[in-house]
């Protein structure tokens, strides 16, 4: 086995364990209370999926639990409330997760559980008809909620051929064809020692950690053959204007703007930069009641229902999307005002005030998102499954503190030149202004 062992929050040590089978083991001793999570990373997720599969990642969370060789649905539902732990899976664009939370006596059980699962499912047939069924009716619902009509037109314009283009939980048309063999063929590709990364944190000693782990998972065997190589496409940089006419009460307006991975601050000293400039952009404009956005579009011009910003970190190349919903008469005038304070940012840099409270609030939510087991767990587990490491989380801090308003602003300038721009609402008051936009 192969062990390291780096500094974390609160004078914390991350033993970072690889067992003979290739699986990565995250070990951190808590022992404030008397709980242990762990989150299982599988090298997995969406952005794996071929388009007519697309929803696959989604439909295996969604039946996963449902039946192992040796437990039914009922029994696995069971064991876990019989001791009030909690397990869940989730499929994101990214990655496949396992998530344990349990006190310490029981953790045993519940990671044996934990392995049969994911060694082991049968992907009951009745199991997968009905979860596809909801996950049908789960599409047909967002396709009547605005928000998510405007996000779905927006990212098939940003990302086109590229997996990033397609909802998490897939089309109506790929998730009808999927069937049990499909989910047992994703199975037997993804789920292996060698794909997996599990980071675990409570009252629990890292060499005991890693002991059970090994006692679980240790003749878990990977396969002779490789695991698939992720091939992804360029992304073209082709801004455009989308525009879905929906007779609601408020219209959607969505700027978008292609951003760097995460994973691009391995390449050059630029992109590090900019991942980090724009991560105290986003907190600027859009994170809370005292931001840019909330602050001009909402407080002082009454022009937004809501309004917000995000920049998600991931693993292939992503984007920076600023958003507001507002009264259909008002579309032009808050799509005009959204599109000018973004583009504040490309003329004049922050002042120095303006971005160190940035980096406050910024520094503060990322430590307040590290406060629960469960929350470090993630944190470190998917630094790790990017292939970032848990160094990364120490970087990210002190990378923050270096940045200067001129490379906020060049950040800014290199991104955010012309917006692809998602309309959704009336008709009216969407098509009056479907035309292209120029900054």
């Amino acid at each position: 086995m192969d062990q390291s062992v780096t500094p974390f929050l609160q004078n914390r040590q991350v033993h970072r364990t690889v067992l003979e089978n290739g699986m990565v083991v995250l070990a951190v001793e808590n022992p404030a209370a008397d709980i242990i999570a762990a989150r299982i990373f599988i090298r997995a997720g969406s952005i794996w999926e071929r388009p007519e599969q697309a929803g696959l990642s989604h439909l295996v969370a969604s039946v996963l639990t449902k039946g192992t060789d040796q437990l039914s649905s009922l029994e696995i539902a069971e064991r876990v409330e019989s001791v009030g732990a909690g397990l869940s899976t989730d499929a994101a664009t990214d990655y496949f997760l396992m998530s344990l939370k349990t006190v310490s006596s029981d953790f045993v059980e519940i990671l044996e559980l934990a392995g049969q699962l994911l060694r082991s499912p049968t992907f009951p047939e009745s199991e997968v008809e009905l979860e596809r069924r909801l996950t049908l009716q789960s599409i047909r619902s967002q396709q009547e909620q605005p928000f998510a009509v405007a996000m779905e037109q927006l990212r098939q314009a940003m990302y086109q051929d590229h997996p990033y283009a397609l909802s998490a939980i897939g089309t109506a048309a790929s998730v009808a064809q999927l069937s049990r063999s499909d989910l047992q063929q994703y199975h037997q590709t993804y789920f292996r020692p060698d794909n997996i990364v599990i980071s675990l944190v409570g009252r629990i000693t890292p060499e005991a950690a890693i002991a059970q782990i090994q006692e679980v998972f240790g003749d878990w065997q990977a396969p002779d053959s490789s695991i698939p190589a992720l091939t992804l496409p360029v992304v073209p940089v082709e801004p455009q204007q989308v525009v879905t006419a929906q007779e609601t009460q408020q219209s959607i307006i969505m700027l978008g703007y292609l951003a760097p991975a995460a994973k691009s601050q391995a390449s050059t000293e630029e992109a590090a930069l900019d991942y980090i400039a724009l991560k105290l952009l986003n907190t600027y404009l859009g994170n809370g009641l005292s931001s840019r956005l909330f602050v001009e579009l909402r407080e002082k011009r009454g022009l937004a229902y809501e309004v917000s910003a995000f920049y998600p970190t991931r693993l292939g190349q992503s984007q920076f999307v600023t958003y507001m919903g507002t009264a259909p008469d008002n579309t032009a005038t808050a799509l005009e005002g959204l599109q000018y304070e973004v583009q504040r940012l490309c003329g004049a840099p922050l002042s120095e005030a303006e971005l160190q409270t940035a980096k406050n609030k910024l520094l503060g939510q990322y430590a307040l998102g590290k406060q629960t087991n469960s929350q470090i767990a993630q944190v470190l587990g998917w630094y790790e499954t990017l292939g970032l490491g848990v160094e990364f989380d120490a970087q990210f801090q002190k990378a923050i503190a270096t940045v200067t308003p001129e490379a906020a602003q060049q950040a800014a300038y290199r991104h955010f030149t012309q917006p692809y721009v998602s309309l959704v609402g009336p008709a009216a008051s969407v098509n009056a202004i479907a035309v292209p936009v120029t900054l």
